[in-house]
């Protein structure tokens, strides 16, 4: 097997990338055909910052692309839609009698269940499978290393997924929805969460959800050696049967002092017990907080639309990823609509790019869910649906199913994970 991984298939399977024949000048980068603007979308912004060639996609799904490669050169990466496709296996087959033997097929679809995966990829030989919708996200972790020339590694931080969201500048309600993220994943979802506010002194995500914060974060930031999963789940204060709350009420006069590296022992015990890491992260001069932000597996970033919000998220996307973010941070324009504010259209001119996700101004629905401590998410429909969004970009496939199953109260189908949370202990 060659260094790369790269699996070595017969010559009419749809293999991955060899080294020899990516160097051919004659050979593009990457070609894909996609039957919706969606997944385009994704596509295109998952593989953005892999390489620095223009990304040549193409409307059509399976069948389009055997036609147009029977005329033109196999790139090294070939993505192929085959949604709406009757036999879609077939089409694959046919696909592999026009394509070169090394090529590297990945392959999207509507058909979400293990057993289409395996003859994917398996009996047919394609490097990767995915199911609609996607998300940047799924794109980037799942086919950004194959369009380096290697397979897909491991994840390094295996266990539960860490979400940071930060307010660009203070009261633009990044806490707030943090609150509600966190409420939809541990109380709607049923997924295990637990919600961590860093800031021990003037922090307010147990306020919006009526819970008595405790001492034990403050404790485990300055002793991170007595920590565990055990202590780090007594720590945190019940709001629901599946969410829990870890955060701090300590006197202002007091200086919290976080031993180093107490962010990486801390997050690492919360990985081990909970699905979802919910942070509340402010940016701030504080080693802890940047600390946070660099080991989460996503950044989200909140704004409103003023121009002082417009600069000071591009301040903070400039700021370098850390290890585990695959892709840039996700923007949430909250408070659209607001009296005074900027459109929809001038943030997204300002900021040269497309906001992920759009929030309205909903001053009353929101104030009143705080004074009552309980979720906006829960009392208004246009708040719910931003939420609902921001959960299905930065939580995978896997929730979308019960995402579906809690909307049409149905079970979730027996869908192919793109997260596994088990890995850890396996």
């Amino acid at each position: 097997m060659p260094d790369d991984g790269a699996l070595q298939v017969p010559a009419d399977g749809l293999g991955q990338v060899h080294d020899a024949a990516s160097a051919r000048y004659d050979r593009p980068s990457l070609l894909g055909f996609i039957t919706d603007a969606r997944s385009e979308e994704a596509l295109r912004e998952g593989l953005a910052e892999v390489t620095a060639e223009q990304l040549d996609i193409r409307r059509g799904g399976v069948r389009t692309a055997v036609t147009a490669m029977q005329k033109l050169a196999t790139p090294r990466v070939l993505v192929v839609d085959v949604s709406g496709e009757d036999q879609p296996l077939t089409a694959l087959g046919d696909l592999a009698h026009v394509v070169e033997p090394d090529v590297c097929v990945l392959v999207i679809g509507e058909t979400n269940n293990v057993d289409f995966y395996r003859e994917v990829t398996r009996g047919m030989g394609a490097a990767d499978y995915l199911a609609k919708p996607l998300t940047r996200d799924i794109v980037a972790r799942h086919f950004s290393a194959f369009l380096r020339g290697k397979t897909p590694a491991a994840q390094a931080a295996l266990g539960g997924r860490v979400i940071a969201l930060t307010g660009v500048r203070g009261g633009v309600g990044a806490t707030t929805l943090a609150v509600n993220l966190a409420w939809n994943f541990g109380v709607v979802m049923r997924r295990h969460t637990v919600l961590v506010d860093p800031n021990i002194q003037t922090g307010s995500a147990a306020f919006l959800l009526n819970v008595q914060p405790g001492p034990g974060l403050r404790v485990a930031l300055e002793a991170p050696e007595r920590l565990d999963s055990l202590l780090a789940e007594r720590a945190a204060q019940p709001a629901a049967d599946r969410l829990h709350v870890l955060a701090g009420e300590e006197a202002v006069a007091i200086q919290p002092n976080p031993a180093p590296g107490a962010a990486h022992v801390l997050l690492d015990a919360l990985r081990s017990r909970y699905n979802f890491i919910v942070a509340d992260v402010p940016f701030a001069p504080v080693p802890l907080y940047r600390d946070l932000l660099d080991l989460v597996d996503q950044r989200v970033l909140v704004m409103e639309p003023t121009l002082a919000a417009v600069r000071d998220t591009l301040r903070l996307l400039a700021l370098p990823g850390g290890e585990e973010q695959s892709q840039r941070a996700i923007v949430v324009l909250n408070r659209v609509g607001i009296t005074g504010g900027l459109t929809r259209r001038q943030v997204e001119d300002a900021l040269k790019m497309k906001v992920d996700i759009a929030i309205p101004d909903l001053p009353r629905q929101v104030g009143n869910a705080a004074t009552l401590g309980e979720p906006a998410m829960a009392s208004s429909s246009g708040y719910r649906a931003g939420v609902n969004e921001l959960a299905r970009q930065v939580a995978f496939v896997g929730l979308l199913d019960s995402a579906s199953a809690a909307a049409t109260g149905g079970a979730a189908s027996g869908a192919r994970r793109s997260w596994n949370p088990f890995r850890r202990n396996a």
